[in-house]
C-alpha cells in the first residue's frame, strides 16, 4: 500500500472542508453575480436613468467592471496574509466583507433620490465586493486542495468551483422569482432590493460553517518548517517569492483564465442584455435560461474534475478552451432564433465547455505553486487575469453590439481569448498527481518549482 500524501487530512474531515468551501464560495458568488444580473436588468434604469437603454446598461456594466479592478488588490492583500497567518482566517474576513457590501447595496438610495451620489456609492460598494472576491477564490480552493489526497485532488478541489454556478443559480433564481411575482413597477421600486438584503442571512450561515473547519495541514507544516529555520525571519514577502520563483506559472495561470473568464461573463451576464434588448426575449425567459444552464454546470463540474484526475488537467482544459472558441459562433445564432429552447441549449452548451476549463482549474493552479507562496501565486495568477478578461467582457460585448449591430465581432472576441488560453495551457506543465509538499521542496532560486508526481 502507498503511504498517504504528506499533509493529507484524515478522510473524515475532508467532506466537512469541502462543504465549508462550497457553501462559502456559493454565498460569495451569489453576492457577486447578483450585482452582474442586476446590472444587466435594473441598474441602468435606477442609477443611470437619463441615458438611452443600451447606454444605461453600458454605464451599469462599467460599475460592474470596476469591481474587477479591486480583485488583484484583494489577491495581493489576502494572498500575503493567507501565506503568513493561514487560509481559514482570511476566508472568514472575505465572507464578512462580501456580505456586508452586498447587504448595503440593497439599502442604497437610487438616482431619483440622491442624484449622482447614488452611482458613486454603488461603485464604492462594488469595489469592496471585488476586493473580497479577490481573496476568496484562492483561499477556498487551497483549503480543499491542501486537505485532500493527490490522486483525487481534481475531483475534490472542483467542488469549491461549483460555488460559481451555484451562486449564479441562486442569484438568477431569486431575481427570477421576484420578477415573476411582481409587476415591473414594483420590482423597480423595491423588489430588486430583496435578493441583496438576503445576503445578510446567507453570510450568517456561511460563517457558522467556516468557523468549524480546521486550518490546512500543509500550511501548518510549512509554518512549523519555517519556524525551525534561522533565516525564516529574513524571507521576502510572498509576492516577491512568487515573482522570483513562479513567474512562469503566473503567466500560465493568467493565460488559462482568458477564455474561461471571458466566455463565462459573455454567456451568463451579457446574454441577459442581448436576449432582452436584441433578441426580444422577456426578462423571465432570459433568467430562466441561465438558471437551467447553471444547474447543469453545477452537476458537471465535479465530473470534469474527476476526469482531470484520470487523463490530466491539460487535456480537459484544452477541450474546454477550443470548444468555447468554436461555440461562440453558434451561440448568438441560436439566441437570435427567438426560441426559448434554443436559448437554453446555447447557454447550456457554452457552460459545458466552460466547465471543462473551470473544474480542473482549482487543482491545476494549486499544483503550480509552493505551499509558502501558494495563496499569493494562485490568487495573483487568477485575479490579475480577471482585470483583462472578465472585467471588460460584458462592457466590450455591449460596445461591440452597439457599434456593429451584430454579434459576430463578439464571437471573434471570445475566439481570440480561446486561442490565448490554448497557447498558455500548452506552455504549462502537466500537474496531475502532484505532491503539493514536494513543490515546496523543489522550489529553487534559479528556476520554476517542479514537484514530484504521485506513484501510480
Amino acid at each position: 500500500m502507498n503511504a498517504p500524501a504528506r499533509g493529507s487530512a484524515a478522510p473524515s474531515s475532508l467532506p466537512r472542508v469541502v462543504a465549508a468551501s462550497l457553501i462559502g464560495t456559493t454565498i460569495e458568488w451569489y453576492d457577486y453575480f447578483l450585482y452582474g444580473t442586476a446590472a444587466a436588468l435594473v441598474f441602468g434604469k435606477l442609477f443611470f436613468p437619463h441615458s438611452d437603454p443600451l447606454t444605461g446598461t453600458l454605464l451599469s456594466f462599467l460599475t460592474y467592471a470596476i469591481g474587477f479592478a479591486a480583485r488583484p488588490v484583494g489577491a495581493l492583500v489576502f494572498g500575503h496574509f493567507g501565506d503568513r497567518v493561514g487560509r481559514k482566517k482570511l476566508l472568514v474576513v472575505s465572507l464578512l466583507l462580501m456580505g456586508g457590501s452586498t447587504t448595503a447595496i440593497g439599502l442604497l438610495p437610487t438616482y431619483d433620490s440622491v442624484g449622482v451620489a447614488a452611482p458613486v456609492l454603488l461603485t464604492a460598494l462594488r469595489l469592496v465586493q471585488g476586493f473580497a472576491l479577490g481573496g476568496e477564490w484562492g483561499g477556498a480552493v487551497l483549503l480543499v486542495s491542501e486537505h485532500g489526497d493527490q490522486r483525487r485532488r481534481g475531483f475534490w478541489a472542483s467542488w469549491p468551483q461549483g460555488g460559481a454556478p451555484a451562486g449564479n443559480l441562486l442569484a438568477a433564481g431569486v431575481l427570477s422569482l421576484m420578477t415573476a411575482v411582481q409587476s415591473e413597477s414594483a420590482f423597480l421600486a423595491w423588489g430588486w432590493r430583496v435578493p441583496f438584503l438576503l445576503s445578510a442571512v446567507l453570510v450568517g450561515v456561511g460563517m457558522w460553517i467556516r468557523l468549524a473547519v480546521e486550518e490546512s495541514p500543509l500550511f501548518q507544516q510549512a509554518v512549523a518548517n519555517r519556524a525551525g529555520r534561522p533565516e525564516a525571519e529574513a524571507e521576502p514577502a510572498p509576492l516577491v517569492g512568487v515573482l522570483r520563483h513562479h513567474w512562469r506559472e503566473v503567466l500560465v495561470a493568467m493565460g488559462a483564465r482568458m477564455a474561461e473568464n471571458i466566455s463565462y461573463y459573455v454567456m451568463t451576464t451579457f446574454v441577459l442584455t442581448y436576449a432582452v434588448t436584441h433578441a426580444h426575449f422577456d426578462k423571465q425567459s432570459a433568467l430562466n435560461a441561465v438558471l437551467i444552464a447553471s444547474a447543469v454546470q453545477f452537476a458537471l463540474i465535479p465530473l470534469f474534475g474527476a476526469l482531470s484526475d484520470r487523463v490530466g488537467r491539460k487535456p480537459v482544459y484544452l477541450v474546454g478552451a477550443a470548444g468555447v472558441g468554436v461555440w461562440a459562433f453558434v451561440f448568438f445564432g441560436m439566441v437570435d432564433t427567438h426560441s426559448f429552447g434554443q436559448l437554453v441549449v446555447a447557454v447550456t452548451v457554452g457552460l459545458v465547455f466552460h466547465s471543462a476549463m473551470y473544474a480542473p482549474q482549482a487543482a491545476f493552479f494549486s499544483e503550480l505553486f509552493a505551499t509558502r507562496l501558494r495563496y499569493s501565486g494562485a490568487s495573483i495568477g487568477a485575479q490579475f487575469a480577471s482585470v483583462a478578461a472578465g472585467a471588460p467582457a460584458p462592457l466590450i460585448a455591449t460596445a461591440l453590439l452597439k457599434d456593429y449591430g451584430s454579434a459576430t465581432p463578439i464571437s471573434v472576441y471570445v475566439a481570440v481569448a480561446a486561442a490565448i488560453t490554448v497557447l498558455a495551457v500548452l506552455c504549462g506543465r502537466e500537474t496531475r498527481g502532484q505532491d503539493l509538499a514536494a513543490v515546496e521542496e523543489d522550489a529553487s532560486e534559479d528556476g520554476a518549482a517542479v514537484g514530484k508526481p504521485a506513484v501510480a
